[in-house]
């Protein structure tokens, strides 16, 4: 019996994402027979434009789905501009109909919107994490490359669509097949959920000493309120000197530094994609004193806050089909 999934496209969606959810089901069933079938929907049946400028056509738009499907919504840069009330009713139907619900990227903002993530694990794209948890705190993000939790699916998008859909087919037809599958991507491996989205930071960053990729870590995850250089070096029991003897030699900075840099990036993540006003977005980072939140956003990334904001909002947006 083949399984339906069906796919809603948001305007500006990853095609990497939609692709890599895609392309596993199409090879499942080049060596198991029809074990998926793939229904593509918008918000009003018309083509949609991702985030790369490709147009793809819908099949249908809100529909209602067949019995025992699963729906993914496929999120943007901007995953709500296009959220509306006849959406979140359509969501709604769905769950009490038995749909599996889930979300590739960004996708998850959606569902969270309509209240359909309350008391799920979830999982999105690393870099609207922050975002995410400063809108929806009481939910349960994660940073696993996917997340299946009884009725709810996610996805940090990305090639960690094929990891999800691979464990998915795995799940239901073997691990012959989704090996198999694996093999025509050419993968060295079919990675876990608990795999890391982002590179390691000793990649990153191209260092190997441990103490530093400890101290790093304790930074990425304390940028609110931030810890101070003594306490750094206490918490990787090394003294101040010692620390900062480590940020010079191997990065060429002070860990002062270097720790104001990681909150300026995490507040321009916030500026970008979340509504949160300036004076928020400051607190969130770990600045008591907007005036110095200014000045070092300004200092590090040209221009001050408010007008990185209102740069992003004017980039340009992927158009209708109907548009060209």
């Amino acid at each position: 019996m083949s399984q339906d999934f069906y796919f809603l496209l948001m305007p500006g969606f990853s095609m990497m994402g939609f692709v890599s959810a895609l392309e596993p089901l199409r090879v499942a069933n080049r060596f198991g027979g029809e074990l998926y079938r793939w229904h593509i929907l918008s918000m009003d049946g018309g083509p949609v434009i991702a985030s790369n400028g490709m147009s793809v056509n819908a099949d249908a738009a809100l529909e209602p789905l067949k019995k025992g499907a699963t729906l993914w919504v496929m999120g943007s840069v901007d995953p709500l501009k296009f959220y509306t009330s006849t959406l979140e009713h359509w969501l709604r139907r769905l769950d009490l109909e038995g749909v599996t619900l889930g979300a590739i990227d960004t996708g998850s903002f959606v569902l969270a919107e309509a209240g359909l993530l309350d008391g799920y694990r979830l999982t999105l794209h690393w870099e609207a994490l922050d975002a995410f948890k400063e809108t929806y705190p009481k939910l349960q993000a994660t940073q696993e490359l996917f997340e299946i939790d009884r009725r709810r699916i996610t996805s940090a998008g990305g090639t960690a669509s094929i990891d999800l859909m691979l464990d998915l087919i795995g799940q239901s037809h073997g691990p012959d097949l989704a090996i198999k599958v694996s093999e025509q991507f050419v993968l060295g491996r079919i990675r876990q959920r608990k795999d890391h989205q982002r590179m390691q930071i000793a990649t990153r960053y191209g260092i190997n000493n441990k103490k530093l990729v400890q101290v790093i870590g304790v930074m990425e995850q304390h940028t609110e309120p931030p810890l101070s250089t003594l306490e750094l070096a206490e918490g990787i029991q090394v003294t101040r000197r010692q620390l900062e003897r480590l940020f010079r030699l191997h990065l060429n900075d002070t860990p002062s530094n270097f720790y104001l840099g990681l909150r300026l990036e995490k507040a321009r993540q916030l500026l970008r994609q979340s509504d949160m006003s300036v004076l928020e977005v400051s607190i969130a980072c770990g600045f008591e004193s907007p005036s110095y939140f200014t000045r070092s956003y300004k200092a590090r990334f040209v221009v001050c806050p408010r007008e990185d904001r209102g740069r992003a909002a004017r980039e340009p947006k992927p158009v209708s089909a109907d548009a060209k």
